[in-house]
């Protein structure tokens, strides 16, 4: 079978980092093809060369055989690449058509836009995708996993031969991987090739024919997705064997109340939610996109403002409106966006680590200890095992998950006694991830307060002592953690909608 691309010997290296060392690729027509690899070690780089974002400093690429250098991502959409990122790359004060047509919109005659048409054809891309969206709603005003499908449809809208799908899923919940997948389907059946990167192994084996392995930067093998075990592929990943045991989790209801929320309300999003958490507690937050997780913990980090309801640390209320007070009340809170809240890409991890603690780094008249902020830097990219060059690379050359290794770093450093983890592993590999889960259960064991949203069900039941579950900005129950609940039964209050809202529906 010709290949529609075909990459041998690809090499590229940044300043400090031989980024991709001779590596090989192929793509067929019709098939998912897996890239697999921790976090550096090349996977984005590649695809990036691939799509026309990055230019090759050695190596061949050809599209049907031919040799091609694409000059850009214009010129590797004209050759039918497309490619859709794990960082989203909207422009959140346009309207969901504006960003998915960019560039090609609809015209009238004199050149003026064509708004009906723009909308039209918007609309009929989000009905591929099942995707229940106005095309004329402004893009900031969507969660994440909106705006993740936003992305896809953008993609779609170029109608590729190949399509390359960075963590694709990675905000999305199960229903809406579904649907992707369904997607995903056709367009196998229609000849395209995907390139597919995720670091959801039960994905892996659900979709790919085929699984090619990256390490440092460096191409390991290609191997039949379903001849292989998975076992076989985390360990090539990450050159050796890793564990993913379920932790016995230790007793906490005797621990002292660390936060208290009682009768949180925002709008529609947040409906009389209370709730404790324990010193020594991993709370978990489950529920469905739009749910209500992010957004209570948004209010009680003063990200967002509370229409009402009280939140107590250590028995005594405090008055919560940004989150400058939340810090200096002893809150951390690690974003579901990295990239726009939690980080300042442009700066160095050094400043990144020191960003949230410059109080305990500067004099008493007020500057910087330079030799204490590379010590403190050093210590955290060694203890959470960051791969960098150095505490002075800028953050954003770094992969996804070390970028939310910094993150994390940051929050360790100010030393809070209440830390709330959105989508903690979001992006981040098979290998890094059993180190960010052990790294949470020591926090906990310290006698730290931790709330951990996340999508993957697994992952809250694998972490969490309880498990507060959220249906359309209510809290609908809260079950026990680890092996003592089912997955079917958090769905089960993940979808129990307040018989008033249904039954006003019904009267519609």
């Amino acid at each position: 079978m010709t290949n529609i691309v075909e990459m041998r010997g690809i090499e590229k290296r940044f300043p400090g980092v031989h980024a991709l060392k001779s590596v090989q690729f192929d793509l067929r027509p019709g098939e998912v093809h897996a890239l697999m690899g921790e976090n550096g070690a090349g996977k984005s780089t590649l695809m990036k060369i691939m799509s026309g974002i990055y230019a090759r400093d050695g190596g061949e690429m050809f599209v049907d055989g031919n040799p091609v250098t694409p000059d850009g991502p214009r010129a590797a959409q004209d050759l039918g690449i497309g490619i859709i990122h794990q960082e989203l790359s909207l422009m959140n004060d346009l309207t969901a058509a504006q960003n998915v047509l960019i560039g090609r919109e609809p015209r009238r005659a004199f050149g003026r836009l064509d708004e009906t048409a723009l909308n039209a054809k918007t609309a009929e891309i989000f009905a591929s995708l099942n995707l229940k969206m106005d095309p004329r709603t402004l893009v900031r005003t969507q969660t994440i996993a909106r705006q993740q499908l936003i992305e896809i449809a953008k993609a779609l809208s170029y109608d590729p031969r190949v399509l390359i799908m960075d963590e694709p899923t990675a905000a999305l919940n199960d229903t809406e991987i579904n649907e992707l997948f369904k997607v995903i389907e056709t367009l196998k059946n229609d000849g395209v090739g995907i390139v597919y990167i995720s670091h959801r192994m039960n994905e892996i084996k659900r979709i790919a024919d085929r699984v090619t392995i990256l390490r440092d930067g460096a191409y390991i093998d290609t191997l039949e997705s379903a001849e292989t075990p998975l076992s076989q592929i985390i360990q090539l990943m990450v050159g050796r064997e890793v564990t993913q045991n379920t932790p016995v989790i230790p007793e906490i209801s005797q621990s002292a109340v660390a936060l208290e929320v009682r009768n949180l309300s925002r709008g529609k999003d947040v409906l009389d939610v209370s709730f404790d958490l324990r010193k020594g507690e991993i709370l978990g937050f489950a529920g469905l996109m739009g749910a209500g997780r992010t957004e209570v913990a948004r209010i009680i980090f003063g990200a967002d403002p509370r229409d009402a309801g009280e939140i107590l640390i250590d028995g005594q209320k405090v008055n919560i409106r940004t989150p400058h007070t939340a810090v200096e009340a002893g809150i951390g809170y690690l974003s579901e966006d990295r990239k726009h809240f939690g980080l300042a890409v442009d700066m160095t991890v050094r400043a990144n680590i020191a960003m949230a603690s410059l109080d305990k780094l500067t004099s008493r008249v007020g500057v910087l200890n330079e030799a204490t902020m590379k010590d403190t830097a050093v210590k955290f990219i060694d203890q959470l095992g960051i791969r960098t060059p150095s505490d002075m690379q800028e953050v954003r050359l770094l992969s996804g998950g070390n970028q939310q290794k910094v993150v994390i770093a940051k929050w360790l450093l100010r030393d809070c006694d209440v830390l709330i983890f959105d989508e903690p592993t979001r992006g981040i590999d098979v290998g890094a991830k059993s180190e960010i889960y052990a790294l949470l259960e020591d926090l906990a064991a310290q006698g730290r307060a931790i709330i951990v949203i996340s999508s993957e069900l697994p992952e809250v039941m694998r972490l969490s002592h309880r498990i507060a579950v959220m249906c359309e900005g209510r809290l609908t129950g809260i079950l026990p953690g680890g092996e003592n609940t089912t997955q079917e039964q958090i769905m089960e209050l993940a979808t129990q909608r307040d018989p008033a809202l249904v039954g006003a529906e019904d009267q519609k």
